[in-house]
């Protein structure tokens, strides 16, 4: 599998939330990360901290970019979209979409063999809702995609599961995964799964209309 070199970096970013969430790393000895609560400012200080990130690093350095790509907030999630699109155009590197439930499941620690039942508060009495399980190489993998369901629907689904799980609600503090949004992605390029920066789109799950800032 491909590594990165101490030279080169790979950098995420999540905006699905007023919390902005930017984690930076060379999987070696130099890992960065931090969120700041922007609330309705997060698209006006978004380049600023993401710049500040970066240093001592340049953009040149940087080999692939994450993002979070849903499901959250639309205005967040659609800057955060764009932003990582536009990065990955000019500077001609693989752009990763990371679902945030992966995310969220990714940094609840899971073991082998068990499920992981993610929830997000969906507004309008409904959930996002997803699960996952961890293979034998300890990759996150999708038992259930991403999906919108109420809650009668939604534990129904748990009901019906046959192997045991994890239900994992998510807070107010996923900006913070981040770090697995980077961690999955990373994954993904070790072993080049990556699409066009052009495919990569933001999942709202619900109409822009009702899906909330």
């Amino acid at each position: 599998m491909p590594i990165l070199l101490n030279h080169q970096y790979a950098i995420a970013l999540h905006t699905s939330t007023p919390k902005l969430g930017i984690a930076i790393s060379n999987y070696g000895r130099d890992s960065r990360s931090q969120t700041w609560d922007l609330g309705r400012d997060l698209a006006s200080h978004l380049h600023q901290h993401l710049q500040e990130m970066i240093l001592p690093q340049t953009w040149q350095d940087i080999q692939f970019i994450a993002v979070a790509k849903g499901p959250g907030g639309f205005t967040g999630t659609r800057v955060g979209v764009v932003t990582a699109r536009t990065i990955a155009q000019q500077l001609n590197i693989p752009l990763f979409g990371i679902s945030n439930l992966a995310a969220i499941a990714a940094s609840s620690h899971p073991q082998e063999g068990q499920l992981l039942a993610v929830q997000m508060d969906a507004r309008r009495e409904q959930l996002f809702v997803a699960i996952y399980h961890l293979d034998q190489q300890g990759n996150i993998q999708t038992y259930l995609a991403d999906t919108l369901m109420t809650l009668p629907a939604w534990q129904q689904t748990l009901a019906n599961l046959e192997l045991s799980y994890q239900l994992i609600k998510a807070d107010e503090h996923i900006a913070a995964t981040v770090t697995s949004v980077l961690d999955l992605a990373y994954l993904d390029w070790q072993q080049n799964k990556f699409t066009q920066w052009s495919e990569t789109l933001p999942f709202y799950g619900q109409h822009p209309v009702n899906a909330g800032n």
